[in-house]
């Protein structure tokens, strides 16, 4: 963890600190799983107790009704961020303080993870390329198990969940199984890599917008349309996200509908985190300079001449004890 977050974790914790109900009309079953560890809510007052005013009597009564609905659970499905565990936002915070479970993706970064309470329940459910631990299918239906025995629980997706995060697929499950659920945003890889790298999304004098794409789909043998790409790439920034075992493809098949060899790329992996690596060059070399650095993390590609407009960001700053002393 970086010495701003150890700085901050504190004080966080400090302002999310759960408050006790009033009435604490209703407790949860234990998580029956595979998971070692929970914690359960005991009940601590006695709700068949008579009322002492007919008024507070009709208010219990109701109060229990309404709790009875609750005891369905619920599900925040929340943006983790890029990687760094400050850019993480103040709501997604608090959920995963109050979370009765977590199931959290492999693009999680282990500084958030450490900021999760030891009495939350936290299972990995993560996918990478050509190592998926666990389908899409069983994922929907873990979430669901959970929510229907009465747990809060938090789904924790790298990024942010509107950006190539298979959300709909979850909410649809959820939705069928007629379960609440919320969406909490989180920084997306593009907008953090810009700001860890200095290379703008965009820059008046070359690109006045900016595209995101995803080089894998559904169907893994799918391949992204070369043509359309190609001409977008001439008119505006490109970002690829997973698209690093796809980069000598995509470079040829740009090069294949006349984008210029000379076009910039940058490959980042790793964004925001102290691992962070930035690669640089054109279509016709920049494959061969990825392979030769050994880039195995997750990775963003970024094709346009932003990469030229690259800013000499000073990140040591945004990492200083001596910064983060005066927020």
């Amino acid at each position: 963890m970086s010495i701003a977050s150890s700085w901050s974790l504190p004080f966080l914790r400090t302002l999310f600190k759960p408050q006790k109900p009033l009435l604490n009309l209703f407790y949860r079953d234990a998580i029956s799983t595979s998971a070692t560890t929970v914690t359960t809510r005991q009940r601590s007052d006695n709700p068949k107790a008579p009322a002492k005013h007919s008024y507070f009597g009709k208010w219990l009564k109701l109060a229990n009704r309404q709790t009875e609905g609750l005891k369905q659970g619920q599900v925040f499905i929340v943006g983790a961020g890029p990687g760094d565990a400050e850019l993480l936002t103040l709501k997604a915070f608090r959920l995963l303080q109050q979370a009765d479970v977590v199931l959290f993706d492999a693009l999680v970064s282990e500084d958030i993870l450490a900021l999760i309470p030891s009495k939350v329940v936290k299972e990995y459910v993560g996918k990478r390329c050509k190592k998926h631990s666990f389908t899409q299918d069983a994922i929907c239906k873990r979430v669901v198990e959970l929510a229907s025995n009465g747990h809060t629980v938090v789904r924790l997706k790298g990024g942010d969940p509107a950006l190539f995060a298979r959300t709909c697929e979850e909410t649809d499950a959820l939705t069928k199984a007629n379960i609440p659920f919320a969406i909490v945003p989180g920084i997306t890889a593009a907008s953090g890599v810009s700001a860890y790298t200095g290379i703008p999304l965009t820059d008046r004098r070359c690109a006045q917008s900016v595209s995101f794409m995803t080089a894998h789909f559904k169907d893994v043998d799918q391949w992204p349309e070369m043509a359309p790409m190609a001409q977008n790439v001439l008119k505006q920034t490109m970002v690829v996200y997973m698209g690093l075992s796809r980069l000598e493809g995509l470079c040829k098949g740009l090069i294949h509908h006349n984008v210029p060899t000379t076009w910039p790329v940058a490959a980042i992996e790793n964004a925001t985190s102290p691992e962070q690596r930035v690669i640089t060059g054109v279509l016709a070399d920049i494959h061969s300079k990825v392979e030769a650095a050994n880039l195995t993390g997750p990775t963003l590609l970024i094709f346009g001449k932003v990469v030229e407009s690259r800013q000499q960001v000073n990140t040591l700053l945004l990492h200083s004890s001596k910064h983060a002393a005066t927020i």
